[in-house]
C-alpha cells in the first residue's frame, strides 16, 4: 500500500474494525484425504479447539481428537489457538499450523502449553508496512523499530501478555528479506502473527492462486484465527493479484468468506472480534459489503 494512504486510514483499521493457495497437480491428490490429529497439553486432550484447512472447520472432541477431509487446494492445517494457552512460535514467529508436506502418515497433532494467568487482560501491537527493501531499511528496522517495541513491551511490566500482528507489506517486493524481518521479531520477545500485503507476493508466476507461495512457505496460511481471553482475532488476505506485476485490487475471495462464516460460528456472541487485513476494508475492498 502507499504509506501516506495507509497512515490516513490506520485509525479506522485499529479502531473501527473491532466487531461484537497454492494449487498444483500434486495438490489434487490431497482432495478428500482424511486427516486426523490431536490437540494436547501435557499429554491431555483439549476439547473444543477449532481446526481448519482453510475450507473445512471442525472442533476437537472431549479427548482432543479431530478429523477433517482435506481440500485439494489446502496448503496446511491450522489451529485457532484457544484462550488460556500460549501461542506456538519459533523465535517469535507464530507456528499455529502444520504444512501439508509435513503431515506424518495423515496425522497432524498440536501441542499446547496452558498459561498460568488470566489472558483477558492482554496487549497487542500492530506493525504496518515496514516495507523493507534494502540493507539501509534493515538497519533502520533493527536500530529504531526493534528498540522502540522492546521499550513498549518492557514498559508494560513483567508478566504482561503481549503479542504483535504485522498487517502486510513486511518487505517491498524483496522476499529474501523476510529473514531480516524474522530476526527483528526474534529480538522483540513477543509472538508475532503475519498478514499478507501486496509487496509480499510472488509476481509473474501466474494468477492470485500462486502469488502467495513464498509467504505461505515462510509464514503459513494467509487467513486464520486465534484467541486470547474473550477476544477472537481474525487475519485475512484481501489482496487479489491480477496476474501482472504490481497489479492488484482489494478483494476477499469467496473461499475466505465461507471459511470466516464457519470460523465465527464457534465464537460466543459476547466476544470481541478483531479483524486484521492489509487493504482498508471500508475504502479499498471491492466486495466489502459481502465481508
Amino acid at each position: 500500500m502507499k504509506r501516506r494512504f495507509f497512515i490516513q486510514q490506520i485509525g479506522w483499521i485499529t479502531g473501527g474494525v473491532l466487531l461484537t493457495p497454492l494449487v498444483t497437480s500434486a495438490a489434487f491428490s490431497n482432495s478428500g484425504r482424511i486427516i486426523k490429529g490431536k490437540v494436547r497439553a501435557k499429554g491431555k486432550g483439549i476439547a473444543g479447539v477449532v481446526i481448519s484447512d482453510g475450507y473445512s472447520v471442525v472442533t476437537t472432541d472431549n479427548k482432543g481428537r479431530y478429523e477433517l477431509s482435506l481440500h485439494a487446494a489446502a496448503s496446511s492445517v491450522f489451529m485457532s489457538t484457544p484462550a488460556g494457552y500460549a501461542f506456538n512460535q519459533e523465535q517469535g514467529i507464530s507456528r499455529h499450523y502444520i504444512p501439508v508436506s509435513k503431515f506424518n502418515r495423515r496425522s497432524a497433532d498440536f501441542e499446547l502449553v496452558r498459561l498460568n494467568q488470566d489472558d483477558n487482560e492482554h496487549r497487542f501491537i500492530i506493525w504496518a508496512d515496514p516495507q523493507v527493501k534494502n540493507k539501509s531499511d534493515v538497519e533502520k528496522m533493527m536500530t529504531e523499530s526493534v528498540p522502540d517495541v522492546q521499550r513498549l513491551v518492557a514498559g508494560a511490566g513483567s508478566g504482561t501478555l503481549f503479542h504483535g500482528i504485522a498487517v502486510g507489506d513486511i518487505v517491498w517486493d524483496e522476499l529474501g528479506l523476510f529473514a531480516a524481518y524474522d530476526k527483528a521479531v526474534a529480538q522483540m520477545n513477543i509472538p508475532f502473527f503475519q498478514c499478507l500485503g501486496n509487496h509480499d507476493m510472488d509476481y509473474n508466476k501466474g494468477d492470485d492462486s500462486v502469488s502467495d507461495d513464498s509467504f505461505q512457505e515462510t509464514y503459513g496460511p494467509t487467513y486464520y484465527s486465534f484467541n486470547r481471553g474473550k477476544a477472537h482475532y481474525v487475519v485475512m488476505d484481501d489482496v487479489r493479484y491480477l496476474g501482472k506485476e504490481r497489479e492488484y485490487d482489494g478483494f476477499v475471495t469467496q473461499n475466505q468468506l465461507d471459511w470466516l462464516k464457519k470460523d465465527l460460528s464457534f465464537v460466543p456472541k459476547d466476544h470481541l472480534v478483531i479483524l486484521c487485513l492489509h487493504i482498508p476494508v471500508h475504502s479499498g475492498v471491492k466486495n466489502n459489503q459481502d465481508l
